[in-house]
């Protein structure tokens, strides 16, 4: 169990390793350092002498040597020795998929993220190393190479690893993917498919007795880990500075009562189809999925009652994110008006569609009732706020009339007015939830029920997340849950022929 020396020479004359007996073995970076071990014997009683190496030093072989001596007495960890990363993901993904289809696994959109992970990151990133060689200075290796992608230095520092993660991303499902930068975020859920991997090596499958990706995260110099980015509400002040810079101050922002009640005020006299799902997230903040996955039999507007069961996730139903996210949302009288006008126009549209109209039982769907893809919503939420953020440089900056204004978009002339009495600063589509959180605490109704609402774990998530943003709006909320956002009483508030002067 001695380390020893040897190499790869062949006798000049009969082409015999030479091995140990090499005389240039006393040269410096000549051979390397070896050893054996007595493993456990085979199935059939034979004895096992497995040899290690090569490495550079003596020191780094009895370190190796340590650690097989520590597996020796498991007899999986020597089957196991040149067992890949790669072959052990797809080993462990299948069990994790057999157990998803007796419905006791994991949500399919787990399993699909976990694939994702797999295919363009780990799997050619990491794939090719032996899971009992595998480092933390491999995978941080990886991580680093992460970063590159989509960046001016990927192009100026093209390691090995790098190119093979370029390779794989080149395209997928034959399309190619996004150009963007890779965000720390997703680096960190790729580290927990990673982890969670490892972890299972180590106290399942026992292949190796450490967890090389533990403490990868700590050991990280640079910034502190940011907590969840909490919303930032768009008051006076910081819509004027954007108005000035284009800079947007945060990643989440929320807009005051106000602001909403333009953007649903707008949305309404544009006859924007998807109004009424716009509607309903900006006052009880269900989450996108849970809009477009909603159906029919879970609405009921007797009862004044939206039941949250499940979520649409890409082209599939599953479950709601949290157990906490089944729930019951309880409607106001103006909520429950626009969902009856939004079934009247479904019937309008079966009606037009005749035999071609696919009903999906969904509450929101296509002209045709087929189900709605979660991007949809979002995709029609921007378009909204351009088309509101150009009416007002139409008029402002171009000084072009309402009506003139109201052709060039084919939208109502009131639409028009709508947009020109105030400013609309952007925002993504889920902050809206954020938005309606804000407002329900701003508006004063209980915590308890505010989280009840938009299903979230635990009260104290949501005083954590809303509290400091909700005090900031208070002063603009002066009704409750049935009013806390304020509209205008239509066509009457803006004079029918009157047209606003400034910005």
């Amino acid at each position: 169990m001695k380390p020893y020396k040897a190499c790869s020479c062949r006798d000049a004359a009969t082409k015999r390793l030479l091995g140990k007996q090499c005389p240039d073995l006393g040269k410096k970076g000549h051979g390397g350092w070896y050893a054996r071990y007595e493993a456990p014997k085979s199935a059939d009683g034979k004895r096992r002498q497995p040899r290690i190496g090569p490495y550079d030093t003596e020191r780094e072989c009895k370190q190796e040597l340590g650690k097989m001596l520590g597996q020796a007495a498991n007899p999986k960890a020597l089957d196991e020795r040149k067992t890949t990363l790669g072959q052990y993901l797809e080993r462990r993904y299948t069990w994790r998929t057999s157990e998803a289809e007796t419905g006791e696994g994991l949500k399919k959109s787990t399993l699909d993220a976990e694939r994702e992970a797999i295919d363009l990151y780990l799997k050619p990133g990491l794939g090719h190393i032996r899971v009992v060689d595998l480092n933390d200075e491999h995978i941080r290796e990886l991580y680093a190479a992460m970063r590159k992608i989509n960046r001016p230095e990927e192009r100026e520092e093209r390691t090995e690893i790098l190119r093979r993660l370029q390779e794989v991303r080149a395209t997928r499902d034959g399309k190619r993917l996004h150009s963007r930068p890779i965000s720390e975020s997703r680096i960190r859920r790729v580290h927990a498919v990673l982890h969670g991997a490892l972890t299972d090596i180590v106290k399942l499958s026992k292949i190796r007795p450490d967890n090389p990706a533990d403490g990868v995260w700590r050991s990280k110099g640079g910034k502190r880990k940011q907590g969840r980015a909490k919303p930032l509400l768009w008051t006076v002040e910081r819509v004027e500075q954007w108005e000035k810079s284009g800079l947007v101050p945060a990643k989440v922002m929320v807009w005051s009562s106000d602001q909403c009640g333009a953007f649903l005020d707008f949305a309404e006299a544009s006859e924007e189809r998807m109004y009424p799902a716009f509607h309903l997230d900006a006052y009880y903040g269900p989450r996108r999925g849970e809009l477009v996955g909603a159906e029919e039999q879970d609405l009921s507007l007797a009862r004044r009652r939206l039941h949250v069961l499940q979520a649409q996730s890409d082209d599939e139903l599953d479950d709601t994110k949290t157990e906490a996210g089944y729930r019951q949302i309880p409607l106001d009288d103006e909520t429950v008006r626009v969902l009856k006008a939004w079934h009247k126009r479904k019937l309008e549209e079966r009606l037009q569609w005749g035999e071609a109209y696919q009903d999906a039982g969904r509450v929101f769907c296509y002209e045709d009732g087929s189900a709605m893809k979660p991007e949809y919503l979002s995709s029609r939420f921007r378009i909204l706020i351009e088309r509101y953020g150009n009416i007002r440089a139409r008029h402002f900056e171009d000084e072009w009339s309402a009506e003139r204004i109201a052709r060039k978009y084919r939208t109502t002339e009131y639409a028009v007015r709508v947009a020109l009495t105030m400013p609309l600063p952007p925002i993504r589509f889920h902050d809206l939830r954020h938005g309606a959180a804000t407002m329900l605490l701003a508006a004063g109704v209980p915590i308890k029920f505010v989280s009840e609402i938009l299903g979230h774990a635990s009260v104290a998530f949501t005083m954590d997340v809303y509290a400091v943003v909700a005090e900031e709006m208070a002063a603009d909320a002066t009704r409750r849950i049935a009013a806390f956002i304020p509209r205008q009483n239509r066509l009457s508030a803006v004079g029918a022929n009157s047209v606003p002067s400034g910005g």
